[in-house]
């Protein structure tokens, strides 16, 4: 199962429980004005009461389960996120570092008198106008008696978008030792039963 479809499944579990659990300690509170209420009242809904609290408790401790695996989710998607996210920015950082390299490249070339390509010269531009200038200068002060052009140090390929870390991380396989998808219903039965 993937961390998002586990995320999804234990999300809903986790609310039906606290809906439910919510919805006992309310019937706890109603059992126990009428216990107050009532002469000998503990006696009279003593049952009813140890009914009660077992399934509230067994309510409490399932949706307790619940909440520990999602939390062991959680930190594992953080991780993956967390992980894809480096990936990315040093996936930028080497981006950025070659086309400083690029760039540099084509400031020389024009220096030396070379003839390089109109869209390096853009680049170059772009980047540092006053870098551009000055090897404009310097290129035209060289007299070479043949000029060396050159091909462009930019190739025509597509760049790949960064992948998404929190996409990334919803897709990847969530831990093992997921505990079983139990309706509330079921749970408050086998407390009940076991009156």
């Amino acid at each position: 199962m993937k961390i998002g479809e586990a995320r999804a499944i234990y999300r809903e579990q986790i609310t039906a429980y606290r809906d439910q659990q919510q919805a006992l300690q309310k019937q706890r509170q109603e059992l126990q004005e009428k216990i107050d209420s009532t002469p000998d009242g503990k006696t009279i809904y003593a049952k009813e009461a140890a009914t009660l609290e077992l399934t509230y408790d067994a309510v409490s401790q399932k949706q307790q389960e619940y909440q520990d695996y999602m939390a062991k989710l959680l930190e594992q998607k953080s991780g993956y996120m967390d992980m894809m996210a480096a990936k990315n920015e040093g996936e930028a950082m080497k981006e950025y570092a070659e086309d400083m390299a690029k760039i540099m490249q084509v400031a020389r070339r024009i220096m030396k008198g070379g003839i390089v390509p109109l869209s390096d010269e853009r680049k170059l531009m772009e980047f540092d106008n006053d870098l551009y200038q000055m090897a404009k200068s310097i290129g035209a002060m060289v007299q070479l008696r043949k000029r060396k052009e050159y091909d462009s140090l930019w190739d025509e390929e597509e760049k790949e978008e960064p992948v998404d870390a929190q996409e990334y991380a919803d897709e990847q396989q969530a831990i093992s030792g997921s505990p079983e998808v139990v309706s509330v219903e079921e749970t408050m039965e086998l407390a009940e039963s076991s009156v």
